[in-house]
């Protein structure tokens, strides 16, 4: 026997018997139509019953969107404003809690009967989702302050919270940091936005995207003072000795005024002990600018954004809305 030939004859051999199995599961099979007819147990489709069940509707958005409103529909202040503070809210690491603390400081701060501003300049735009403002439906924002000349008040939404008003932002922003390369005087765009609104608000925070670029730049140059938020995590503080270098180059050449108005501690549990370490580590680092509250892990603070409320109204008796009243009261001793 040649080789092809024993070859052939035993791939017939494995045909036959894979022949054999499909067989043996075809007459197996219950939903063979040769055996419907066999067993007379089976009922028949149309004497079947229907069975009708209710259908659980998806869950809606919880988030209620806010109305936008213009600056000329501002409630009128009734009380005499002191004199402004601009504090940009920045870390160059991301997840620290920037936004999460813009958001709520801020309206912390206006429960307190301050007239606070907060500047939107992340191109997330976290701090404007979480205040319950529709990002798809702004015609204006930060984007058009720096480099389309739009004049700040035209861009302010007034009264998204007791005592807040917003410059919200959008994905357009995410463009800016290349746009602003070519322009002149890039680094004082933001400065010269907010500075004419010294008088009207008692503070003015701007949010700060995770990076060192232009719009970091912005934030540094038209800052009096920076609140500085670190996770008390390991990598607590990874980064900060870059930011601190920024700071004194822009502090050197372009605003001699600014300095570290607080580091705050975010997202603390003292059931750790690696939480205790950064503690440590952060006040013995920074010194008596390391704020007294400490905001900690609570569950709470993450689930207000989705509500596009702030801590303190979504959940006045929360941990978390605690501590940003008792960070406001201690923002507002230290002056």
């Amino acid at each position: 026997m040649s080789l092809f030939e024993s070859f052939r004859r035993e791939r017939k051999e494995e045909q036959d018997i894979e022949r054999d199995r499909t067989n043996s599961f075809y007459n197996q099979n219950p939903y063979n139509t040769n055996n419907l007819e066999e067993d007379s147990d089976l009922i028949d489709i149309e004497e079947a019953e229907v069975v009708i069940r209710e259908t659980i509707p998806a869950v809606e958005d919880q988030s209620e969107r806010k109305e936008i409103k213009t600056y000329a529909d501002k409630k009128p202040v009734t009380k005499v404003i002191g004199q402004t503070k601009i504090i940009a809210i920045i870390n160059q690491k991301g997840g620290v809690g920037k936004s999460t603390t813009a958001i709520d400081l801020a309206a912390a701060l206006g429960e307190l009967g301050k007239q606070v501003l907060l500047v939107d300049l992340d191109p997330q735009g976290n701090a404007t989702s979480g205040l319950g403002i529709d990002k798809s439906n702004i015609y204006r924002c930060v984007y058009d302050i720096l480099l389309n000349d739009v004049k700040i008040q035209d861009v302010i939404i007034p009264d998204v919270c007791p005592g807040l008003d917003l410059v919200p932002a959008t994905i357009n922003l995410a463009g800016a940091e290349v746009e602003l390369v070519s322009e002149m005087a890039r680094e004082n765009r933001l400065k010269d936005a907010v500075g004419s609104l010294r008088g009207k608000y008692d503070y003015i925070f701007i949010d700060c995207p995770p990076s060192l670029g232009l719009l970091t730049v912005n934030a540094l140059v038209a800052a009096d003072k920076l609140l500085i938020p670190i996770q008390c995590e390991f990598y607590a503080l990874e980064g900060v000795t870059k930011l601190l270098d920024s700071m004194k180059r822009v502090k050197t050449r372009l605003n001699p005024t600014l300095d570290i108005f607080g580091v705050l501690l975010t997202m603390y549990d003292g059931r750790t002990t690696l939480s205790r370490q950064v503690v440590d580590e952060v006040r013995r680092y920074f010194g008596r600018v390391v704020f007294d509250t400490m905001i900690p892990r609570n569950v709470k603070i993450s689930e207000a954004p989705s509500f596009g409320v702030p801590i303190t109204e979504y959940d006045p008796k929360s941990k978390g809305a605690q501590a940003y009243s008792s960070l406001a009261k201690e923002v507002i001793k230290r002056g």
